[in-house]
């Protein structure tokens, strides 16, 4: 209920088929998936009806930092799908427990891998000298090792020599640094200089290659009131996300601050983990981590997604409190990993990672929490029931599937297309069309006197979701 001040979509009736304005523009969809996590689809909503924030539901623990070179205070770990394996590139760190938290070692960037999502396993690099040996898995030392990220450069441009990418660095080094390597291990400067400067970077600041933009995108930690003062560089206000776009990684265009919808808390934004949504790559999904100096300096994700990478919809609830076993209270043990991927045996599951045990008596821990697929926010209606409909829009296909879930034995959900101006379309109104029950992750919708999609032509349409009990995580027009 308190995340209905990020709802400012018009809460009137819609009980009367009239009651939408015929003058809205159409929203065009095609045949993307579409998710309810803003307010781009839904023109209003009535009834006991809301957006509701799910959690992902904590697993099993893959990964524990108990190596030598690793410790309590290991972290900003990206994970991603390498064919048929799941990488973990992360930082090894260790601090003492208690007192200043004196750092114990320097800090290294290494490698693990998974063939399952479920347990990592460090590869023997041969790479690093760690205290006279190279038995080890670390793949990077010195700059930029505090805050390292990597990922898989998916641009079809992108030279074998430098399929995997990375960015780190720290405003005492200048700024960010970009990488290149053909492996995963051999990691090599692009440039000498940082070639993004205009930040505070004590965060894990990430890029990506942006395929349905195609450019490379990077987000990384501002001060958003911070600025240069005689000279020097100084800190100021709440710590924010800023992001910034390159056509070749190398030259980056000026910075634009991330921006949320009046209302949303202002709050200070440690990492953000933000990428590409997989299954429907035009939207931005983020758990930037809310940090809570004033309570013991504690910290836990929250969940956003956006549509052009600066605005975005932030949602004021945890999405991994700190209850979720376990050492997750305190100051700084409660991140998300960078990074979702599929699992092959769970194909409508997505797999995300979080910390544990920072600046703990115990090496750090990473754990596996997973979302039911598209599952991160959904329109939701309890027993009383609901419904929303939808902006005008314009689609292709000859179906409409649904990513549902009833939540009782009496759960429903009921389907109407409406033309622009809000009238129900021959044969496709609500008391033809065929209920929706149990659960499923997408669902043809279906007419009783088999009305055909292909009937309408291309004109736009409007969707009327009638709710009871149930849950609408996602939807998409297709063949």
């Amino acid at each position: 209920m308190k995340n209905r001040f990020l709802l400012t979509l018009a809460l009137t009736a819609v009980g009367s088929v009239a009651s939408t304005s015929p003058a809205a523009e159409p929203v065009a969809i095609g045949d993307r998936l579409e998710l309810f996590g803003d307010e781009h689809l839904v023109e209003s909503i009535s009834g006991d009806v809301r957006r509701h924030v799910h959690r992902p539901e904590p697993r099993e623990v893959v990964f524990v930092a108990d190596a030598p070179w690793e410790g309590n205070t290991s972290g900003y770990y990206s994970v991603f799908r390498d064919e048929d394996l799941v990488r973990l590139v992360y930082r090894g760190w260790a601090h003492e427990v208690g007192g200043k938290k004196r750092a114990l070692r320097p800090e290294v960037t290494c490698l693990a891998n998974s063939a399952d999502g479920l347990q990592f396993e460090r590869p023997v690099l041969e790479k690093h000298e760690w205290e006279g040996s190279l038995k080890n898995n670390i793949i990077l030392k010195g700059k930029a090792t505090h805050n390292f990220a990597a990922f898989v450069d998916t641009n079809p441009d992108c030279p074998p020599e430098a399929r995997y990418k990375g960015i780190g660095g720290q405003k005492s080094e200048g700024g960010l640094f970009v990488y290149a390597s053909p492996d995963c291990v051999n990691w090599e400067k692009l440039e000498d200089s940082p070639v993004i400067t205009d930040g505070a970077f004590d965060s894990q600041n990430i890029a990506f290659w942006d395929s349905t933009r195609e450019e490379y995108r990077a987000y990384y930690r501002i001060f958003s009131g911070g600025g240069t003062e005689g000279g020097e560089w100084k800190p100021k206000g709440k710590r924010a996300i800023r992001t910034a776009v390159s056509k070749d990684f190398v030259t980056w265009e000026k910075g634009v601050d991330v921006t949320y919808p009046e209302g949303t808390p202002d709050q200070h934004l440690y990492t953000n983990a933000i990428e590409p949504y997989f299954r429907a790559p035009h939207l931005f999904v983020g758990f930037p981590t809310r940090y809570l100096p004033d309570e013991g300096q504690r910290v836990e994700p929250v969940f956003m997604m956006g549509r052009d990478g600066e605005r975005f919809t932030r949602f004021d609830k945890a999405v991994i409190p700190e209850s979720a076993p376990a050492d997750r209270a305190g100051n700084r043990s409660n991140y998300m990993a960078w990074g979702m991927v599929t699992l092959p045996e769970h194909p409508d599951e997505i797999s995300v990672y979080a910390t544990e045990a920072y600046y703990g008596p115990v090496p750090g821990r990473v754990r596996r929490f997973v979302y039911r697929l598209d599952g991160f926010v959904s329109l939701r209606a309890d027993a009383d029931g609901g419904e929303a409909v939808t902006r005008p829009l314009e689609w292709k296909g000859d179906t409409l599937t649904l990513n549902y879930a009833g939540r009782s034995g009496n759960s429903s959900l009921r389907v109407e297309l409406q033309d622009a101006a809000g009238a129900a379309l021959p044969g496709f109104a609500l008391d033809d069309a065929v209920p929706l029950t149990g659960d499923n992750t997408a669902a043809t919708v279906e007419w009783k006197g088999g009305a055909s999609l292909e009937s309408l032509g291309d004109q736009p349409v409007r969707i009327r979701f009638v709710l009871r009990d149930a849950d609408l995580y996602s939807l998409r027009f297709g063949g």
